[in-house]
């Protein structure tokens, strides 16, 4: 899978970072980022849901076959 994160849209809610922890964090300024060798969610099943919980739909997760899954 395929996580991206919209950083004009995001809002610094750190939901992502609370539901899937081992994929998200966030950075000095408070904003979602994925951690370093976790582009690809690392099997994490909380990523979809991470990405349900944004407030403001900022991560996008596309899945290998190309469908994809707005938080």
């Amino acid at each position: 899978m395929r996580i991206d994160i919209d950083k004009d849209r995001c809002i610094g809610a750190g939901q992502c970072a609370l539901a899937a922890p081992g994929v998200f964090t966030q950075d000095d300024d408070g904003f979602s980022t994925l951690l370093p060798g976790r582009e690809d969610g690392g099997g994490d099943p909380m990523v979809r849901e991470a990405a349900r919980a944004c407030p403001v739909a900022a991560i996008t997760v596309t899945e290998k076959d190309g469908a994809q899954s707005l938080g």
